[in-house]
């Protein structure tokens, strides 16, 4: 399934090592590949670049988007090399603390692309759970977005973000310092507050003005097959959060075919997972398996009781209809 399922860039060696039983299980070894690569670029190389991959809508529904896989794979280079130009490489923690939008998404990507590991933090979370998160897996960089909205409240995810980071546990000396923080703007900010008290100079990063910039090629990392992919904490609920790291072969496999065999999915379906991306049902049902079996991914931002229940439903469906309609 390894071969079939995925490409890789050197083929592995022993499919399985080590025992489930003391942690030392491996898979792949010697393998050599992509997530990002397998999720976006060969779909472009296989000539269907056109095919939508992402469809968003917003809180209101009048706020659709469509994005294909050539769209995705352009914005996900221009994201890797700005993430590139201000020192994010091979390894570090990326979190991310981010609305149900479509830069989601393509942010968790381009970690991928570059072999960053990204860490996301459901965006309802409170500025302490984000200081926990970020101050356990040592994460230096940050992408936020000035504010979402969700079931008509607006969140501002900036501000509550710069609260965390100012947390007393943030500045003592063990803890790792922030280097940066790429910010989306996601709405336009309130008029009362100017665009440039989102943005600390020296730390704050306006990634639509660098993305508008940035070169939208930026070749994959070759990453080995037990590289880690990315690192999710648990709810805290029950006591300290807990990071749980997932590899990239593995992962990439497990989240490709479950897709498509637990769900019956098909190239021509449209797929809807209402989940967010903070949780592993995100990462695996919205994000990382439906693009990388080349489906359209549906990705919602408000709640699916806003207005009122009947009403988010049947808004939701006429959006998907009227795609498949498209199609």
């Amino acid at each position: 399934m390894a071969r079939e399922h995925l490409t890789w860039f050197h083929p592995f060696g022993v499919p399985l090592s080590g025992s489930l039983v003391d942690g030392s299980v491996a898979w792949f070894l010697d393998g050599k590949l992509n997530a990002c690569y397998n999720a976006v670029d060969r779909h472009v190389h296989c000539g269907n670049g056109s095919d939508i991959a992402i469809i968003w809508e917003g809180d209101e529904p009048s706020c659709v988007r469509k994005l294909t896989y050539s769209d995705v794979l352009k914005d996900v280079c221009r994201m890797a090399n700005v993430l590139l130009s201000h020192g994010v490489k091979k390894g570090d923690v990326v979190t991310i603390y981010m609305p149900m939008i479509p830069e989601l998404a393509m942010a968790m990507l381009a970690c991928a692309r570059i072999g960053a590991v990204h860490s996301v933090i459901f965006a309802g979370f409170s500025a302490d759970s984000i200081v926990d998160r970020v101050y356990y897996a040592r994460s230096q960089y940050i992408i936020t977005a000035n504010m979402g909205v969700r079931g008509g409240r607006s969140l501002p995810l900036k501000s509550i973000m710069d609260t965390a980071l100012a947390h007393e546990r943030m500045l003592h000396a063990d803890a790792a310092p922030v280097q940066s923080v790429f910010v989306f703007r996601h709405y336009a900010t309130p008029e009362h507050i100017p665009d440039s008290q989102y943005l600390l100079p020296g730390r704050d990063v306006d990634m639509k003005a660098e993305m508008n910039v940035a070169r939208p090629y930026c070749p994959c990392t070759w990453l080995d097959s037990e590289d880690p992919m990315f690192i999710l904490y648990t709810s805290g609920s029950t006591g300290k959060p807990k990071g749980l790291l997932h590899t990239t072969a593995g992962y990439s496999l497990v989240a490709k075919i479950t897709t498509q065999r637990s769900f019956d999915c098909h190239k021509s379906d449209v797929y809807a997972c209402v989940a967010d991306c903070g949780w592993i049902t995100g990462h695996t049902y919205i994000v990382y398996g439906p693009l990388l079996n080349g489906f359209a991914t549906f990705m919602f931002e408000s709640t699916p009781m806003y207005p009122d229940a009947g009403k988010a439903f049947f808004k939701m469906s006429i959006s998907l209809n009227l795609y498949t309609a498209e199609i």
